[in-house]
């Protein structure tokens, strides 16, 4: 389901408002990528960087073209873990927070 104009402008807005919200978006893409919800993960992170840096300062600082992340995070895109990891890497460091991995029992 695409999203609309206004959903994406809500979204940037709580973004640039609720730092909370916005550390929270990025939590939320890299915990569904480690729990292997690609699409979801993807949707996010999407989200968050268009939201926050844009794409082209990712692609400057992880010298992955512009384009080639915008396909990387669209519907089709099929990241290399290198490329994914390289980009949460860098959005972690910008945002100033580092996420942890912590086991639980699986249920």
């Amino acid at each position: 389901m695409a999203l609309t104009r206004d959903f994406k402008t809500t979204v940037r807005s709580r973004v640039e408002r609720d730092p909370k919200f916005r550390k929270e978006l990025l939590r939320e893409g890299i915990e569904s990528m480690l729990s292997g919800d690609i699409v979801t993960a993807k949707t996010i992170l999407r989200d968050y960087i268009n939201a926050t840096v844009g794409f082209i300062e990712v692609a400057e600082a992880t010298r992955i073209p512009s384009k080639s992340l915008m396909r990387m995070f669209g519907p089709g895109g099929n990241p290399r873990a290198a490329n994914l990891f390289e980009v949460v890497s860098f959005l972690q460091r910008r945002e100033g927070v580092r996420f942890h991995v912590k086991a639980e029992p699986a249920l």
